[in-house]
């Protein structure tokens, strides 16, 4: 058996002099402004493993209005998911990331991403695809005031 998830994260630029972004702390004229570290990346791809579980979203599992959750590193969200997929007797089969942002420029960095990413969801680097665009100028990314990412995960029964 084989379950699809999609997921979609938006943060706005605000104070701060760096961004993380699938777990890879990136120099940046601008922070995010968010209740976690705003990592929209991660944020993305719990969405799409928990849509994919049929286990709601991220904010349902980590409310925003928890304090327990202010500034916590995303990559503790993407661990737990990774555990939920497991113990419903699941593996990755493949996950796909779009990152949508004017900057900071998102391939020198892919590479880690793509570690971190694999890493905490137990598997293969070449399962985990990141990949970015600009949105040419056009709308809230377009004009630089924040950044979006989408995922897409395939689920596989182990």
């Amino acid at each position: 058996m084989m379950r699809i998830g999609q997921g979609i994260d938006v943060h706005a630029f605000g104070p701060g002099d760096h961004i993380v972004i699938g777990g890879v702390r990136i120099a940046h004229a601008r922070g995010i402004v968010a209740h976690s570290d705003g990592d929209v990346v991660i944020h993305a791809l719990c969405d799409a493993i928990l849509g994919a579980l049929a286990l709601g979203d991220i904010g349902q599992h980590f409310p925003p209005s928890d304090e327990h959750w202010r500034g916590v590193d995303s990559r503790v969200f993407l661990r737990h998911c990774a555990t939920l997929l497991r113990e419903r007797g699941y593996t990755i089969g493949n996950a796909d990331i779009s990152i949508v942002c004017e900057a900071p420029k998102i391939a020198p960095h892919a590479a880690a991403m793509r570690a971190n990413l694999a890493a905490d969801l137990g598997c293969e680097v070449s399962q985990v695809s990141v990949k970015a665009t600009t949105s040419e100028k056009l709308g809230f990314t377009g004009r630089d005031e924040g950044i979006a990412a989408f995922a897409v995960v395939l689920l596989i029964a182990a």
